[in-house]
């Protein structure tokens, strides 16, 4: 299974998304991730790839989730993505060619764009809590889906 990151910036009862240009989730809101490189640790992978997506770079962060994603139809989907929330960071999010940056209020957060599954753990993670999960997908829709609250990470 390969290893992915996920970062979410806020800002107060704000959260900065972008609608994913091509690859894994195209046309979908998404918060800005990848996959780790060979040599990288996971948090490094993270920060590099915020960077890469957002133009931002992190200085005040932290793991808030471990999700475990399942695509029986297409098992080169599979991986594990490691969550961080960024509190602070240099510089504004910006559009790149991966993905565009647009600033919703939690309350108007477009769960009808993301990925199912977002809808079920994302509000916990934004208020506070860290979660481990495993869900089980189609292409579009939540099959199966586990979640459960943590300690640590």
């Amino acid at each position: 299974m390969r290893t992915a990151t996920l970062c979410l910036l806020v800002n107060d009862d704000k959260i900065c998304l972008g609608i994913k240009k091509r690859k894994l989730g195209k046309d979908k809101y998404n918060g800005f991730g990848g996959m780790q490189e060979v040599g990288e640790t996971v948090e490094q992978a993270a920060l590099r790839e915020l960077n890469e997506e957002a133009g931002v770079l992190a200085t005040d962060y932290r793991k808030v989730a471990e999700m475990s994603y399942h695509f029986p139809a297409t098992p080169e989907w599979n991986q594990v993505v490691h969550v961080y929330l960024v509190t602070r960071w240099e510089g504004e999010p910006r559009e790149t060619p991966e993905i565009t940056a647009e600033w919703f209020p939690f309350g108007n957060i477009p769960y009808d764009r993301m990925w199912d599954n977002d809808k079920y753990w994302l509000p916990h993670v934004l208020s506070g809590k860290k979660v481990r999960g495993s869900v089980v997908h189609d292409e579009n829709k939540t099959i199966e889906k586990h979640i459960e609250f943590v300690e640590t990470l």
